[in-house]
């Protein structure tokens, strides 16, 4: 008797308000992490308002789950220098699955890039978009790997931009995305990074979600 082989593919897309969401959960500051780069500043990254909304699958599959992702990332730099600073701010989630009942796992999304750059909430200095930097809105990227029958967890970069100065914030609504294939629970631990121009990386992890 053969065994039917089913692929385990993963598809993200990142498009804003694309369904109505049931609110925002974990409102403010989620988690947290600063470094000293080799030049002696200090780099912070924050996550904000994440949130993760599981919904029934459209296809109706048991083994598929499919969610919606909004938050923000926000980044500062102190120290000399610190006005000089130039990198990239990402904002996105690890997927992890027990084990996929197909030969590998294959994904591909696709994503907005928008920069809220000097952003204030306050009182003093009331400027919620600050300068808004929207580069190619909806760039294309593919990724595949094999990970075969066993445990896995894959990385998605939601949004990933360049950034410079200071301070800067970028954020996401309803970036969608689906796992089918996968037998077990589906967690989605969401992340954001921080990486210089000379290397110098620091990323800050939130708590899983699960998806069932």
């Amino acid at each position: 008797m053969k065994t039917p082989v089913r692929a385990l593919a993963l598809a993200v897309a990142a498009i804003a308000a694309l369904a109505p969401s049931r609110g925002v959960a974990n409102a403010g500051l989620d988690n947290q992490l600063s470094i000293v780069d080799g030049g002696g500043r200090t780099l912070t990254v924050q996550q904000w308002d994440t949130f993760l909304n599981g919904v029934a699958p459209l296809d109706r599959n048991r083994l598929t789950r499919e969610w919606f992702h909004s938050g923000k990332a926000e980044y500062s730099v102190s120290g000399s220098h610190a006005d000089d600073f130039t990198g990239t701010l990402q904002l996105g989630y690890q997927i992890g699955f027990p084990w996929s009942l197909g030969i590998g796992i294959n994904f591909s999304y696709t994503t907005p890039n928008v920069l809220l750059d000097k952003a204030s909430i306050s009182p003093r200095a009331f400027n919620p978009l600050g300068s808004v930097i929207t580069p190619n809105l909806f760039p294309g990227a593919s990724i595949k790997a094999n990970l075969g029958n066993g445990p896995g967890i894959q990385e998605v970069n939601t949004l990933s931009v360049d950034v410079k100065g200071a301070t800067g914030t970028v954020a996401v609504a309803n970036a969608h995305g689906t796992v089918t294939g996968a037998s077990g629970g589906v967690l989605l631990r969401p992340f954001a990074r921080l990486t210089s121009k000379t290397g110098d990386s620091v990323t800050t992890y939130g708590d899983p979600w699960n998806m069932n």
